[in-house]
């Protein structure tokens, strides 16, 4: 009885010092669902800025209407790395809901797209519930497609990280 004691102390000591550090954790990592579908991370470099990275797979069609004719219906692999800006006073409510906006790249793979390159703006919205280390996010991200042949195309993704 003594030990379990304890350790239900000690747990609920380590929560509570948990929460009350989680808003200054600068690494999350989470899941995205959407195009693309896959992991997503994110580090923040400032108290308004941050590096946002996801790896995944887009199951869609082909979404650059100009394509060259090599995309074969099956999926591909993704990658993109932008950098963010965040606004955080945009809009006043008792919880923070950041809008940010950045630029960036991508990198697909897979089903004829043969390495296509891409630079991506990006928009959106994200949720961080107070005294929690969770992120929610929902972002649009429109795409100019440069290699191997140019296209315009559009990524978005609803995902939740956690940060460590």
């Amino acid at each position: 009885m003594k030990y379990s004691s304890c350790a239900i102390i000690a747990l609920c000591l380590f929560l509570a010092v948990q929460t009350s550090v989680a808003q200054d954790r600068r690494f999350g990592l989470g899941v995205m669902i959407g195009e693309p579908t896959g992991i997503s991370a994110k580090l923040w470099t400032s108290s308004t800025t941050a590096f946002d990275f996801g790896l995944g797979w887009s199951v869609g069609g082909d979404r650059i209407g100009r394509y060259d004719g090599y995309y074969d219906g099956g999926s591909r692999v993704h990658f993109h790395m932008d950098y963010l800006w965040h606004a955080f006073d945009a809009i006043r409510a008792t919880e923070q809901f950041p809008l940010y906006y950045g630029i960036g790249g991508r990198i697909n793979t897979g089903a004829g797209y043969r390495n296509s390159v891409a630079v991506r703006g990006v928009f959106g919205i994200a949720w961080l519930p107070r005294e929690t280390s969770i992120d929610v996010f929902l972002e649009l991200a429109p795409a100019l497609q440069l290699s191997p042949s140019s296209g315009f195309g559009i990524d978005g993704a609803l995902g939740a990280r956690y940060f460590f």
